[in-house]
């Protein structure tokens, strides 16, 4: 069946679907994540034992973690886009919710290999390496004291931090920025420019002539153009193709978007450069737990912030799982914290979680 998102998969909340809002069920105040929150619930309530959505920057991976379950995002390429609606092209992936890894290993084989309509799917056969056990597992130091997590997070993380350990497993805290500089504090920026401009070029076929929603107010053809697109697009859509169309604009572009493309490549870089030591690398799936309904509506950088963590994954192209790690102390809400492998590395860090 189908579930309720954030317009076109852009939001951390859910709160900008055109049919309304989904409710967090353990607590209806507050948000279930975003965009895939109505797989997340739909999950969650058992209403259905898997959900597909697609993760361009953590929409699978933080609704899991805010409710409770577990949700993966494949390998960049992994699996077909054929047929999703596009977002982000270099960062969309359709990824899964679940119960538990073998149900999701178990779709994932259904779903992936080379799709004739999708030439970024992937045409060779995954790394027969496999994750050992025990493994050395990477958790970033700065990840663990930056300065928005909260401090409830961070407790939950450092007990599964320790709960690996006692079960054998070596964990490590290593610096995300080997200079000592602030590299983690570019992650959002880059992502949101790069992310903003692809979804600036990919939605502009929704003109009301050749896609989705036509305006019945227009009388010619520029005012077709201008109501459907006014009319049909929530206010957080219109904002980030704003900005997209901005940061490609002449005079803009070098001092952006290539910047942004430059800060993809470090970050890429750094992120790969970690699995010649380690197999795993461990950190938190959101800096907050789910937040009440409109607390975050009227500062859209604080709602893009929600995203620091999980958006490391799709700048590298790498699969991420995120776990159901504990309780927050102070209102007893879920608590995730992600697992995030070499490309191609899927099959094993599903495997690997599922014996946790």
């Amino acid at each position: 069946g189908r579930s309720n998102c954030d317009q076109f998969g852009m939001g951390s909340s859910n709160e900008n679907s055109v049919y309304g809002p989904v409710r967090n069920a353990l607590d209806p105040e507050r948000v279930p994540g975003g965009s895939s929150g109505g797989g997340a619930v739909s999950v969650q309530t058992d209403t259905c034992l898997l959900a597909l959505g697609s993760d361009t920057g953590g929409s699978v991976r933080q609704p899991a973690a805010f409710c409770g379950i577990w949700g993966f995002k494949p390998t960049y390429g992994r699996i077909s886009r054929h047929g999703l609606i596009a977002y982000g092209s270099s960062f969309d992936q359709i990824g899964m919710m679940g119960h538990n890894p073998a149900d999701m290993a178990a779709l994932l084989r259904v779903m992936e290999g080379p799709d004739e309509f999708d030439s970024t799917a992937a045409l060779t056969q995954p790394p027969a390496d496999t994750i050992p056990h025990p493994a050395s597992i990477a958790c970033f130091s700065e990840t663990i004291g930056h300065r928005g997590l909260e401090a409830g997070i961070r407790d939950v993380t450092l007990g599964f931090m320790e709960r690996l350990r006692a079960a054998g497993h070596t964990v490590d805290e290593v610096p995300f920025d080997p200079g000592g500089g602030d590299l983690l504090d570019y992650v959002i920026p880059a992502y949101y420019v790069l992310s903003t401009a692809e979804a600036s070029s990919n939605l502009a076929r929704y003109d009301g002539i050749r896609y989705g929603y036509r305006s019945p107010h227009a009388r010619n053809l520029e005012e077709t153009y201008l109501f459907s697109r006014t009319e049909g697009f929530s206010e957080e859509v219109k904002r980030r193709i704003l900005l997209g169309t901005f940061v490609l604009s002449s005079g803009y572009y070098d001092a952006y978007y290539n910047k942004a493309q430059q800060v993809r490549a470090i970050l890429r870089r750094r992120m790969l450069e970690v699995f010649n030591s380690y197999d795993l690398i461990l950190m938190p799936a959101s800096p907050t737990a789910p937040w009440r309904f409109g607390e975050k509506s009227d500062d859209p950088v604080a709602m893009y912030l929600s995203d620091i963590y999980t958006v490391l994954a799709n700048l590298a192209g790498i699969p991420a799982l995120a776990i159901p790690a504990g309780n927050h102390p102070e209102n007893g809400l879920p608590v995730g914290v992600q697992l995030m492998a070499a490309p191609g590395m899927d099959e094993n860090l599903l495997a690997f979680g599922g014996g946790l």
